[in-house]
C-alpha cells in the first residue's frame, strides 16, 4: 500500500520544521517516517513546495495518507488498514488517515479512531515523550534480533535489556538499565568512563565523547559527537556538543555545534512554569513544563561559554556568541549575543555550511541552499536590523 505521511499543524514544530517535514523529526531512536516504514513498505512524505526536492512524495492511483504526528501501533496500524476508499479516521477534528488518490479529507466522511496512540502536537514533546518513544523503537528494532556483546571492562546493571549492533564500541563504560534500556546504532562508539542511565539511545556513527554523564530520555541521531552533561536531549543528528558542559531538557536540530563549556538552564530561579516562543501566535505561550531548556534548529552555532537561559528557542543558521545570556527567542539567520544582533548573510553561511558538511563527507549542494534561502526570507520579519 502506497503510504503518504501529511504534514499537519506545521507551525507547532518550527523552527525545526522550516528546514524538514514533520515526518521527519526524530523522536525517541528513530524518525516518525522510519517508524511507519515498520509496518508500511512504501513511505513518502507530503510536505510544503520548497522542501520536496530533498522530500519527495511517491504518489499513486490509490493512496493511503497519514497524518505525520501521529505514532503508530500495531492495533491503530489495524484500523487504518481496513480504511475504505473516500473514507477518513479521525480523533474528533484531527484527521488521522484516510484512503484515497488525491489529499483531500474536507468532505469525506469521518468515523472516530479507536485506538489509543500518541498524537505528536507541541514541539517540548520531542524531548518530553523521548523516554518512552525509545522503548516502543526498541521493541520494534531488536525484536528477534541479538545483541553484541559488551566488552569485559564494562558495566550494565539493571533489568531492561542493552542492544549494541554491529561495529559499535563500547569501552570501560557504566551503563544503568534499571529504567529503560540502552540501544547503541551500528558504528557508534562509546569511549572510556562514560555513565549512561536508559532510557537511552545513540544512532548509526555517534560518538560519545571521554567521561560523559548522561541522563534517561537521551537520544543522539546518528553521526552526532557529545559530552559533558546532558539530561533528556533529542540530537536530531549530524550535530556536536563534544565538551563539558550542562544541556537539559532540549532539541537540537542537525549540523548544529555548541562550543566548549556552553551550558543551558533548564529550570527557573523561581521554579515557575516555562514559557516559550511559539511562531503560531508570535508570542511566548505556556508549555505547563517546569523543566524545558533549549531548542535550536539546524546549522546553528555557539561559541564557547555560551549561556542560555530557560525555554530558548533559536532559529535556523544562527550564529551565538559572547557573554551574558543572549535574549530566548533568537531568529534564523541571526549573528550575535547579548549585546545585540545583526543579520547573519546567507552566502558567510553557506560558506559555514558547506564546510561542515564537506568534514562528514556530506555535500551542501543546490537543494540544501535552496532550503535555506527560503527559511531567509520566510523568517525576515524576526530579524531587527
Amino acid at each position: 500500500m502506497n503510504t503518504i505521511l501529511f504534514d499537519y499543524n506545521r507551525e507547532a514544530f518550527f523552527p525545526l520544521s522550516f528546514t524538514r517535514p514533520i515526518a521527519d523529526l526524530r523522536i525517541g531512536i528513530t524518525t516518525i517516517k522510519e517508524k511507519w516504514e515498520c509496518y508500511f513498505d512504501t513511505v513518502s512524505v507530503k510536505t510544503e513546495d520548497y522542501l520536496a526536492s530533498k522530500f519527495p512524495m511517491n504518489i499513486s492511483s490509490e493512496n493511503l495518507w497519514i497524518n505525520a504526528c501521529v505514532f503508530p501501533n500495531q492495533e491503530l496500524v489495524d484500523e487504518i488498514k481496513v480504511l475504505q476508499k473516500g473514507e477518513i479516521l479521525a480523533k474528533g477534528d484531527i484527521p488521522i488517515a484516510f484512503f484515497g488518490e488525491q489529499f483531500d479529507f474536507e468532505s469525506l466522511p469521518k468515523k472516530e479512531v479507536r485506538t489509543a496512540f500518541t498524537l505528536l502536537t507541541h514541539i517540548w514533546e520531542i524531548f518530553s515523550l523521548n523516554g518512552e518513544e525509545i522503548k516502543n523503537d526498541f521493541d520494534r528494532i531488536t525484536k528477534g534480533r541479538k545483541s553484541q556483546e559488551l566488552d569485559e571492562l564494562s558495566i550494565k546493571v539493571g533489568d531492561y535489556p542493552l542492544f549494541i549492533e554491529q561495529g559499535a564500541k563500547v569501552e570501560c563504560a557504566f551503563i544503568n538499565c534499571k529504567e529503560g534500556p540502552v540501544y547503541i546504532g551500528k558504528n557508534a562508539e562509546i569511549m572510556e568512563c562514560c555513565i549512561i542511565r536508559g532510557p537511552f539511545a545513540m544512532g548509526e556513527g555517534a560518538v560519545l565523547k571521554m567521561g560523559a554523564k548522561i541522563y534517561s530520555n537521551t537520544t543522539l541521531g546518528p553521526f552526532c559527537k557529545v559530552g559533558g552533561e546532558v539530561n533528556n536531549v533529542v540530537f536530531m543528528g549530524y550535530c556536536n556538543k563534544g565538551h563539558d558542559g550542562f544541556l537539559g531538557n532540549s532539541v537540537i536540530g542537525e549540523w548544529c555545534n555548541l562550543g566548549a563549556d556552553s551550558n543551558n538552564s533548564n529550570l527557573k530561579n523561581n521554579y515557575a512554569e516555562v514559557k516559550l516562543w511559539n511562531y503560531e501566535t508570535e508570542r511566548f505561550k505556556k508549555t505547563g513544563l517546569q523543566f524545558c531548556g533549549l531548542i535550536m534548529g539546524d546549522h546553528s552555532k555557539c561559541g564557547i561559554n555560551t549561556m542560555f537561559n530557560t525555554g530558548t528557542v533559536v532559529g535556523v543558521s544562527a550564529n551565538i556568541f559572547g557573554a551574558g545570556f543572549p535574549r530566548n527567542f533568537i531568529p534564523s539567520f541571526s549573528w550575535g549575543g547579548a549585546s545585540g544582533f545583526s543579520t547573519y548573510n546567507t552566502d558567510k553561511a553557506f560558506e559555514v555550511a558547506e564546510i561542515v558538511m564537506q568534514r562528514r563527507n556530506k555535500y551542501f549542494d543546490d537543494i540544501e541552499k535552496s532550503i535555506l534561502s527560503y527559511v531567509f526570507e520566510l523568517t525576515k520579519a524576526y530579524r531587527k536590523d
